[in-house]
């Protein structure tokens, strides 16, 4: 027969009171990343939006000047990419922000305008 060793109920129900607590913090952990990325992707449209604003100006200054504001603009992007890769990772639907703003070290910006209004509108109308 086997015998019963004292002590071992408690060692059992505080493992299971361990399970529960880990359980509970990785969800709310998790469910903070869901509206995280709403955020991150607010923060990262604001960056796109001032860099289409100063690249659009550009268009318009003396050659010299256009050359200093396209490289602000660009560095706005640049700015945008850290908030939109995390809100990427966070969550799918934002995926095809953080691929075109990765995409700003090879295509022109001009060229990336259209697809990152786009984007930006989707993802700031679905969040809001």
């Amino acid at each position: 027969m086997a015998r019963r060793v004292r002590g071992t109920a408690p060692r059992r129900s505080g493992r299971l009171v361990a399970a529960l607590a880990t359980v509970a913090v990785l969800g709310s952990g998790l469910s903070a990343c869901g509206s995280g990325g709403a955020s991150l992707v607010q923060r990262a449209c604001a960056d796109v939006n001032r860099s289409i604003a100063l690249y659009r100006a550009s268009k318009a200054e003396a050659p010299a000047t256009a050359a200093r504001t396209q490289q602000r603009a660009l560095v706005e992007l640049r700015h945008a990419l850290r908030p939109a890769a995390l809100a990427g990772s966070a969550g799918g639907e934002y995926q095809a922000l953080k691929t075109t703003l990765s995409e700003s070290s090879r295509v022109p910006e001009g060229k990336l305008i259209s697809a990152l209004s786009a984007q930006c509108a989707a993802a700031t109308s679905g969040s809001g």
